[in-house]
């Protein structure tokens, strides 16, 4: 259906409420990679199969993540008249219970998450109420959506569709507000009137640097030239990170909605989506999304009959870490080697192939829509004075609530560890989070209280970045965790700068040694030292934010550092080359496990029979590899590591 008119996409609207919300019981099963790797797909076979063998009156779907990824996989079900209800942790033969289960007006209790009585729609601003003429047996007490811990301080703009929608249903996203935005820009505003409503909303870039983007746009369109374009940063290289992963997932319409606007707005025609290809399932429902768009009209030629015309490409990276750097990403799409280069003059000047080009994140361009439609007025309410809006942050590590959250900016690292992730597992104490992938920095427990906002965390040695955030407690080493990450730095340095590449290997090394028990007191003033020159005389942010790990952990856990160097002691007990393995004789059980499994024969004793009383069994240092699988083995805590 190709649209021109306000009421070409009315049409589709109301297709799409009816699939949303249809007049017969509607599953949705979360098929999101997360989802997908604790097995949905087999739980969407076996619900399918059930449909079709009973031939049940079910509408079955697959939908995105709802950013409880540590519950996956989960179902909702929704039906006239009832409320949503979602489960957790559904598997194959849970599946076909809950759904015969409910078909009797009788909910499966074990494994219900939540219900959810009304949905919000950000992006029209109102709600969706489901009125409740019967209340299935067994909901009762369930929690609704926003009482979850999980999900009670948390703001979706940027994940609005995630979790309710079919991404492959261009219609649905329409539904629910989508291509609305674009209607308006092309038709009631002027391109510096969009740009000036960017500037307005205070939206800053979401991929790391927090650039303004209103801004960055307003320099763009300014830049002489005959040609423009504009691009999508969908390179996510931090280890723990996979927020844009999430929206092209379960939302690629928005980034392609809000790509168009941006093009608009600053006279491009041209677009690349740079997405690494590691992600696979990201990579096919971003085809899907630029195909239907282009057949329903709103990509292309002569846009919503406008006049104006888009083309977007898909462009495959090879996942390098520093292709997410933008003049090393553009250098990729032209066909070189992904190399930054100086910026004396900006991409917004000179960029892709020389030409002026603005290259936002996943998450920004996913923003705009909503600020079109809703206004940069609503939206500059939301976050602080310098950092508007929410932000999408991936919460994994030592915590007990895993997954993907949306929150305003200014809220707290206490907050977000405790009140929805749950705090520190298995009764241990929390130590430090760190923020910003492998060039954030990691920051105390002191700090527990620090609000949320990109210049907060950069005052505090640490950044925003894409918005990995890793949480770790007493049992995590310090030492070892810089170690970890300049390991993954120095891998993924261009080389191009010798303060980089030299700096990131030398900074390792020395860690090595300290971890190993080799290090010295000088070594922590080397590492300063080091990681100021590689900040400071690296080309691009790689090299300039490098050090941050390193330099965090030394200015908050400094007495970690002198416990490996002057006791030759790893508190955490994690560096291997520093622990010492004994058996506790009076503990000892005198069962023989541990010689079993110790791989180099360096634990002797007699084990204890029916005949023979045994004798407790130890450790020879010497022999020791300090493997821990003695630790591991012993049920009886009788194994100490010192």
């Amino acid at each position: 259906m190709k649209i021109r008119t306000k009421n070409d996409l009315e049409k589709m609207r109301e297709k799409g409420l009816k699939n949303l919300y249809p007049k017969e019981t509607k599953v949705s099963v979360g098929m999101a990679t997360c989802g997908l790797s604790t097995g949905a797909d087999k739980v969407y076979e076996a619900i399918q199969d059930e449909v079709e063998k009973g031939k049940l009156p079910i509408q079955l779907a697959q939908t995105g993540c709802i950013g409880f990824c540590q519950r996956e996989p989960v179902v909702d079900i929704l039906e006239p008249g009832k409320p949503r209800v979602f489960y957790q942790e559904v598997t194959p033969d849970r599946a076909k219970e809950l759904i015969h289960r409910w078909l009797k007006n009788e909910v499966v209790g074990d494994w219900l998450l939540c219900k959810m009585e009304k949905e919000d729609w950000i992006a029209e601003d109102r709600v969706q109420d489901y009125p409740i003429r019967q209340i299935p047996k067994g909901i009762d007490g369930t929690p609704s959506y926003h009482q979850v811990p999980f999900y009670n301080k948390q703001l979706k703009i940027a994940l609005r569709n995630c979790g309710f929608i079919n991404p492959d249903h261009i219609e649905e996203y329409v539904a629910r507000g989508g291509y609305i935005s674009l209607y308006k820009a092309l038709f009631e505003m002027k391109p510096e009137e969009i740009i000036e409503e960017v500037k307005r909303s205070g939206l800053r870039g979401r991929g790391g640097a927090g650039f303004l983007t209103g801004n960055k746009w307003e320099t763009c369109r300014r830049a002489k030239g005959d040609q423009k374009f504009i691009l999508c940063n969908a390179d996510e290289g931090d280890p723990g990170a996979y927020m844009d992963r999430s929206i092209l997932e379960g939302d690629p319409h928005s980034v392609v909605e809000g790509m168009i606007i941006g093009a608009y707005a600053i006279g491009a025609h041209e677009g690349f989506i740079y997405v690494r290809n590691e992600y696979p399932l990201a990579i096919q429902k971003l085809l899907i999304a630029l195909q239907q768009a282009e057949e329903a009209g709103l990509l292309g030629d002569d846009i919503l009959g406008s006049g104006f015309s888009l083309k977007i490409n898909l462009f495959r990276g090879g996942g390098a870490f520093v292709c997410g750097e933008s003049t090393a990403l553009m250098a990729s799409i032209e066909g070189k080697v992904g190399e930054p280069r100086a910026k004396h003059i900006h991409t917004t000047e000179s960029g892709l192939w020389d030409k002026p080009s603005n290259l936002n994140n996943v998450e920004t361009w996913n923003n705009v829509p909503i600020i079109l439609s809703r206004g940069a007025g609503w939206y500059s309410k939301i976050g602080t004075d310098q950092s508007k809006g929410t932000k999408v942050f991936s919460i994994v590590g030592k915590v007990k609530n895993t997954g993907l959250i949306e929150v305003p900016m200014g809220i707290t690292l206490r907050e977000i560890v405790y009140d929805i992730g749950g705090g520190v597992p298995d009764g241990k104490k929390f130590k430090a989070v760190q923020t910003g992938g492998p060039s954030g920095g990691c920051i105390p427990e002191s700090l527990i209280n620090l609000p949320v906002d990109f210049d907060r965390l950069t005052e505090v040695g640490s950044m925003m970045g894409s918005g990995g955030m890793i949480v770790m407690d007493e049992s995590t080493c310090m030492v070892d965790v810089a170690k970890y990450f300049m390991d993954f730095l120095k891998g993924e340095s261009c080389g191009k700068c010798t303060s980089c590449r030299e700096g990131t290997k030398r900074m390792h090394e020395i860690l090595t040694e300290i971890a190993e028990g080799r290090g010295t007191m000088d070594h922590i003033e080397l590492l300063k030292e080091l990681g100021w020159v590689t900040a400071e005389a690296s080309l691009c942010q790689l090299g300039g934010t490098a050090p941050n790990p390193v330099l965090s952990t030394i200015r908050y856990f400094q007495e970690e550092y002198e416990e490996h160097i002057l006791h030759k002691r790893c508190p955490a007990k994690v560096c291997r080359a520093l622990l010492q393995y004994r058996i506790l004789s009076n503990v000892c059980t005198k069962c023989g496990r541990c010689a079993k499994v110790c791989p180099v024969k360096a634990i002797t004793g007699k084990k204890k029979t029916k005949k023979e009383t045994g004798e407790p069994f130890s450790i020879d240092a010497k022999k020791c590899i300090k493997c821990g699988m003695c630790f591991e083995t012993c049920k009886f805590e009788a194994v100490e590591v010192q």
